[in-house]
């Protein structure tokens, strides 16, 4: 096993949960408590200001780090050791990055879309809220078991 690989999943795992956290136990109740168009408004600017270098290289070069390690772990399989990299890589790519791209995105693409102060956004803001944030829970859940799972295989 490659354990500089292992290290910088693991990394860029945490950072990931981390933030994803942040929106699961906090930011989104807050967004919430706010008035709708309030609330619609703060999270299209959230939206677009996350497209950043620092964010998109974190969160892109995990889940290509993710592929990396799965390739590596069947490449050159070593049992244990092996299997518990193609987790933490599945985890990460499936469950972090493929999640965020299949429910998360075109949530916050349809929200992007409405002029917050509508009729139109005060109706979908209480679901999108409720699907995000659910979808959230799920991204977060993810990374934080490829830590789990990376650290182990280090740890063999």
């Amino acid at each position: 096993m490659n354990a500089a690989l292992a290290v910088a999943l693991i990394v860029g795992s945490g950072l990931m949960a981390g933030v994803f956290f942040a929106f699961s136990t906090f930011v989104m109740k807050a967004l919430a408590q706010l008035p709708a168009a309030q609330g619609v408004a703060a999270m299209q600017r959230i939206n677009v200001v996350v497209l950043n270098p620092m964010f998109l290289g974190c969160f892109m070069g995990t889940a290509a780090l993710g592929l990396l390690a799965i390739g590596l772990a069947v490449f050159d399989w070593r049992g244990a050791v092996s299997a518990w990299m193609v987790a933490a890589g599945l985890l990460y790519v499936l469950g972090c990055f493929g999640v965020t791209m299949v429910f998360n995105v075109p949530r916050n693409e349809r929200l992007a879309r409405l002029d917050a102060d509508s009729r139109e956004a005060a109706e979908y803001w209480p679901r999108y809220v409720r699907e995000w944030t659910f979808w959230n829970h799920v991204r977060t859940l993810a990374p934080t078991l490829a830590v789990v799972c990376a650290a182990v295989a280090s740890l063999r």
